[in-house]
């Protein structure tokens, strides 16, 4: 079953070298009690340290099995060990932090066993030494003999084929001693028991053999193995393995006799995870409160396709930063100009709407839309009177401008339009169907002065909601409004005429609306909303005008005599006369975020396959906003969490070196594991999860402290911005945050815990 054959070991200290074992051959038989005697120095503790597999061979063979062991890796040493042998040490070498029956266990745990099996099988252990009551004490409860009892236990529970004892009694009284050595004679019985002494009386009275050593070599050995014997029995070697849940209880329980220093080495460490999550507690609330206004302003920044759209992708904007960007010489003394395109020019896309462009827009999906409208290039012939009695025209613009704009009309499709949504109606009554003027005051109920004054007010006093309401205009049609002189018209200035018109088309103010309390951007100006059903009538009646017929005829502006080039062509000069019904601009309002990126994707698809010239170019400014908010936020945290990731850089060194001491303060705990079988692999096993424990006690701790302190941050920003609740910890941050303290953690303690595994079992079985 076991044989060394011609077996070698010396150890070197600088010049000097010691043999301790000198052509030792020595075969054992599979039941006996082998005693080694012999003084100090004579090699039995290294005879014993290497049939245990703790130590290596110089030269010669161990023999297990029939079965050389020159070939064996470390794996199969730590299988051997855990497996066929069971160590009984002079000074017990018990693990302190965990219970006696957790001792006992720790063979068990190394070879697989589940957790009900091993615990049974400790405790018939514990009971065959007498020990079951004290099965949950921690070994310094214990006396000296009670103590060694456990390891007798410990080193019998996994069903070794050999027991090792290395001065079992050495540490024990006589009375002690006599008990003890009963025990093992006991187990000897069906075993083979081999036992390190110097206590020749002790060997004889209870070894079966004994075999005596001096200066390395066997001097007389009382019962060898004649060659007639035949060879009995075999060792069984299976793998071992520690799992890492093990690995925890392990760390755990060694961590549990240190608590003030883990938790100041917790709360170091996570002094980093505080500054980083408190970044992007404040991070992701203030992109919660921009989010919450960009929402709030969608409707003031609605997708737009007008006659000029400027370019603002991506792609455009990299294209002429590289433009302003150029390697062009920078303060030439050269005494010449260089022509350069102009940026905004560049910029610039010329949108051809079609009838068929129409057509499409309306074939998008409407409940998307919260509310769409067609800005028109035809002027309103707008007569109002005065307080005074007067008349006056109002001057609406052709485009959409800050006072006068056409109202969004709502969609059929829609289930909240983009004027409900947003406004409140203080007085009167909404629809965008009808004929009519709507309009919008400010947060303060405030009106812009022009407006007012144009409207046919002073401008100088408050005005009710009763004097607004109904306040009467009159649309000029062409026919009324301009007079043919020759080859040209003119505007008709007779303007109590002109009101006085039967052909005028009437229109009220029909409603006036606020921006909601939430919608902070909607309410910080006043518009005059004139509905889409009112420009239709016009065009419908001017298209068939005089003015129009003329100007049709003629290749010069009928109203300034000017001829006509690429800025003033006569089709600008004829939409503005109310002849042509495609519109200038094109307003979508969005119901939501997500309904305009499937708007713009709809967009988008448009322009597939077609040339530059003939694509459609919209301008998104809530998404402008939102990437543009969203960047400088972005770069904001990066650069505070780069600042506080310091802290983290420097928490992780002091894991390392709180590890290293760890490994330094465990190495005879090392050296037991060892003993028992684990693999070095284990041992590294061990040391990570002590790490892992503590950096997720940091992360824990560190999250919660920045949880805590949102609040008194929350209050600060209240008082300075009146923002409430910005600071919010997001879940997935927090969760990202515990995984990054976990494995910084794991990786300031690997090459600590690599140190561990690599440490000699003797040497660290010896450490005090």
């Amino acid at each position: 079953m076991l044989e060394l054959k011609h077996i070698k070991k010396s150890y070197k200290t600088g010049n000097f070298v010691q043999h301790a074992l000198k052509d030792v051959s020595i075969k054992f038989r599979k039941n006996e009690f082998v005693a080694i005697l012999g003084p100090s120095g004579s090699g039995k503790t290294t005879l014993l340290n290497i049939i245990g597999g703790l130590d290596r061979y110089d030269s010669g063979d161990l023999i297990i099995n029939n079965k050389s062991t020159k070939q064996f890796k470390a794996t199969d040493w730590d299988s051997y060990r855990n497996n066929c042998i069971g160590f009984i040490f002079q000074t017990y070498n018990l693990i302190g932090h965990i219970s006696v029956l957790e001792n006992v266990e720790m063979a068990l745990t190394l070879s697989g066993y589940k957790r009900k099996d091993k615990r049974k099988k400790a405790l018939e252990a514990l009971d065959k030494v007498g020990l079951k009551d004290h099965a949950y004490k921690k070994p310094n409860q214990l006396s000296g003999g009670q103590m060694q009892r456990v390891a007798i236990a410990r080193a019998l529970v996994n069903d070794p084929d050999i027991i090792l004892a290395d001065e079992p009694t050495g540490a024990l009284d006589s009375k002690t001693s006599i008990q003890i050595m009963d025990l093992i004679k006991e187990i000897a019985k069906d075993k083979l028991v081999i036992m390190v002494t110097h206590n020749a009386s002790l060997a004889e009275e209870y070894a079966t053999r004994i075999i005596e050593f001096k200066d390395g070599e066997v001097v007389h050995d009382s019962n060898p193995i004649k060659k007639e014997e035949k060879e009995t029995g075999a060792v069984h070697i299976r793998k071992t393995v520690l799992s890492y849940l093990s690995a925890l209880h392990l760390s755990f329980n060694n961590i549990k006799t240190k608590k003030g220093r883990t938790f100041l080495t917790a709360f170091a460490a996570s002094i980093g995870i505080i500054g980083i999550a408190l970044i992007l507690s404040l991070s992701n609330g203030f992109q919660i409160q921009i989010d919450e206004f960009e929402k709030s302003t969608l409707s003031q920044m609605p997708i737009t396709i007008s006659e000029q759209s400027i370019q603002l992708d991506e792609e455009t904007m990299e294209e002429q930063m590289q433009v302003v960007t150029n390697d062009k010489e920078k303060y030439p003394t050269r005494k010449e100009v260089i022509p350069v395109d102009s940026l905004a020019d560049s910029m610039l896309h010329q949108n051809i709407i079609t009838e068929d462009y129409i057509n499409y827009i309306e074939a998008l999906d409407q409940s998307l839309l919260g509310g769409k409208a067609y800005q028109r290039a035809t002027a309103l012939n707008l007569i109002t009177e005065k307080e005074d009695g007067t008349y006056q025209k109002v001057n609406t613009g052709t485009t959409m401008n800050d006072m006068w704009q056409v109202f969004p009309s709502r969609t059929e499709e829609a289930e909240a339009g983009v004027v409900e949504e947003n406004y409140d109606v203080l007085a009167g009554n909404l629809d965008s169907k009808e004929l009519g003027l709507i309009l919008a005051i400010d947060s303060k109920n405030g009106v812009n002065k022009t407006l007012l004054e144009t409207l046919g007010f002073s401008g100088e006093e408050n005005v009710s909601f009763d004097q607004l309401l109904g306040k009467e205009m009159k649309v000029v049609l062409n026919n009324d409004y301009y007079q043919n002189y020759g080859n040209y018209f003119m505007p008709n200035t007779d303007y109590e005429a002109l009101y006085q018109n039967e052909n005028d088309i009437t229109v009220r103010i029909k409603a006036i609306i606020r921006g909601k309390e939430d919608k902070e951007m909607i309410t910080n100006g006043s518009t005059m909303y004139y509905t889409e059903a009112l420009i239709d009538q016009v065009i419908d009646q001017n298209k068939e005008s005089d003015i129009v017929k003329a100007q049709e005829e003629r290749d010069y502006n009928i109203l300034s005599g000017s001829a006509f080039d690429e800025e003033n062509t006569k089709e600008i000069a004829l939409s503005y006369l109310g002849a042509d019904t495609v519109p200038s601009a094109i307003y979508l309002y969005p119901k939501d975020f997500n309904s305009k990126d499937e708007i713009t994707e709809y967009l988008d698809k448009y322009n597939e396959g077609k040339e530059e010239q003939d694509q459609i170019v919209y301008t998104d400014m809530a998404a402008m906003m939102s990437d543009l908010s969203g960047n400088i936020m972005d770069a904001i945290t990066v650069v505070l969490i780069a600042f506080s990731s310091i802290s983290l850089v420097v928490s992780s060194i002091m894991i390392a070196i709180i590890t290293y001491i760890s490994v330094l303060e465990r190495t005879k705990e090392i050296g037991i594991l060892r003993a028992l079988g684990a693999r070095g692999k284990d041992i590294t096993r061990v040391f990570n999860a002590e790490t892992m424990i503590i950096g997720f006690c940091s992360g824990v701790l560190g999250l919660l402290i920045a949880y805590l302190l949102t609040f008194p941050a929350n209050r600060v920003i209240e008082n300075l911005t009146g923002l409430a609740g910005v600071a919010k910890l997001n879940p997935i941050h927090a969760l990202i945050l515990l995984i990054i303290s976990i494995t910084l953690t794991v990786l300031s303690g690997f090459i600590p815990a690599k140190m561990a595994s690599k440490k000699d079992p003797v040497v660290a079985l010896r450490t005090e």
